[in-house]
């Protein structure tokens, strides 16, 4: 293979040292995001891991299996959930987890329950676009309202992130801006470039434990076993918030299936460039849309069974494969069965527990607002008209409802509908989510005259 076009193919094995060595960078490159939102929400974080892990590798395998080559896409925690984890969290608790400690398992079984049903939502969402094409996901799903979910989902995060911050504002200042400045002045500088979130934290956590002696505490990782099985809870379906869980968590793949999509189509175009370089047939990614959505679903189903947050395929990894042009599957496999063993490294759940809230805190203020502004870009990039009365409708509907409701009324807003199923009100960002859809549906189905000026 000549030095101009190295790299892997989907369906290409390195040797066996390289195949590790990459596979350990993959899990570099999705660590800091799927181990946050884990500890951010009370999940366990050795059994995320695990779950990302088993739901990657399957992944890879069934597409191999089934349409002759491995989509290669890594899964892991996604952050488009945390509002409404939080959200059911406080409900059930009266307050939210503790950075690091996991919550009752009562409490994730509960929210297991809504995960599961996410997956099985994708699965059907996959099974309708391969029977129907793309064209009908985008009527019922436009960039105004996936992009305005999303906005809200980041935005409507803010008062927690700031609740977090207060616990010492000098070390979540510090996180903040290191984290930042890694963000900007490391970027395309290699792999070091899409650690900042990692490097973030750890400067912050190293300045909390010099400015404020005694803030980390790290006997606990230091006295836990070498070896530890993860911790598994199963799903619930009933109880008092069982409805509410499932309505509001299941209805946030309306921000991750255009996100998943939108990564295939970008991993479709940097591997059939690449495959032209090496003169070697395209692998045309782009037309498993739908079957791509189908493991997404059975990804999440997956670790909604055993206690893992629900995921989407990570754009961390994908840069990461453009960087490197190794698009292996089989490297991503070596990922999957590396990020396993990690969710069974004892430490692991002490170490993170030992990160000062405030570094969270600090963290969570950049990362959530990142999260608002990509759904804002989002619309940038599929060029929404901001000056027509119907995406005005449906954006400002949304934000409204979901941010207020969200931050104003501790994510349930107290309208006197459907009691029975919601008693502590409706979940903020799903019913903005709910809203702005059948918002667009009433203009699909009775498209509003436009006039030429």
């Amino acid at each position: 293979m000549s030095a101009q076009v190295s790299g892997y193919l989907p369906n290409e094995r390195p040797p066996l040292g390289q195949m590790v060595l990459l596979g350990f960078q993959h899990v570099l490159a999705m660590f800091p995001a799927a181990v946050f939102v884990a500890a951010f929400c009370g999940f366990h974080v050795g059994t995320v891991l695990l779950a990302s892990g088993v739901s990657s590798i399957v992944a890879l395998l069934l597409s191999r299996r089934s349409i002759g080559t491995y989509i290669p896409l890594f899964y892991g925690s996604s952050f488009s959930y945390i509002a409404a984890y939080l959200a059911i969290i406080t409900q059930m608790t009266g307050s939210l987890p503790e950075f690091g400690v996991p919550v009752a398992d009562e409490v994730l079984s509960t929210l297991q329950g809504g995960i599961v049903v996410t997956g099985i939502l994708n699965i059907l969402v996959g099974l309708l676009i391969r029977r129907m094409g793309k064209d009908l996901l985008d009527r019922i799903l436009p960039p105004v309202v996936t992009g305005s979910v999303a906005a809200t989902i980041g935005f409507g995060l803010a008062f927690a992130a700031l609740g977090l911050a207060a616990n010492n504002w000098a070390v979540a200042f510090v996180t903040l801006l290191l984290t930042i400045l890694f963000s900007v002045y490391l970027q395309n500088r290699g792999f070091i470039g899409m650690l900042p979130v990692l490097l973030g934290a750890l400067g912050g956590v190293f300045f909390s434990g010099i400015a404020y002696p005694g803030s980390v505490d790290l006997s606990g990782a230091a006295a836990a076993n070498l070896f530890v099985m993860p911790h598994f809870t199963f799903p619930s379906f009933s109880g008092a918030f069982a409805s509410a869980a499932i309505f509001s968590i299941a209805i946030m793949a309306i921000a991750t299936i255009p996100e998943s999509t939108a990564h295939l189509y970008q991993m479709s175009l940097y591997i059939d460039r690449y495959a032209a370089k090496r003169k070697t047939k395209p692998y045309q990614l782009d037309r498993h849309v739908g079957f791509n959505l189908i493991l997404d679903g059975i990804g999440d189903f997956l670790g909604g069974l055993v206690g893992s947050t629900a995921g989407t395929n990570y754009g961390e990894n994908n840069s990461l494969m453009a960087i490197t042009r190794n698009y292996s599957g089989p490297v991503l496999i070596a990922a999957g069965a590396i990020s396993i063993l990690l969710g069974f490294f004892g430490p692991l759940q002490s170490l993170v527990a030992a990160v000062p809230a405030a570094v969270t805190g600090g963290l969570a203020v950049y990362l959530f607002g990142v999260v608002g502004m990509q759904g804002i870009a989002l619309m940038q990039e599929h060029k929404v008209d901001m000056f027509t009365p119907r995406n005005l409708a449906i954006g400002a509907v949304i934000i409204v409802i979901g941010i207020g409701g969200n931050i104003g009324y501790d994510g349930s807003l107290p309208i006197p509908l459907f009691g029975s199923v919601f008693p502590f009100g409706l979940p903020a960002i799903a019913t903005a989510s709910v809203v702005g859809i059948l918002l667009n549906l009433i203009f699909v189905l009775f498209e509003p005259q436009t006039t030429k000026e």
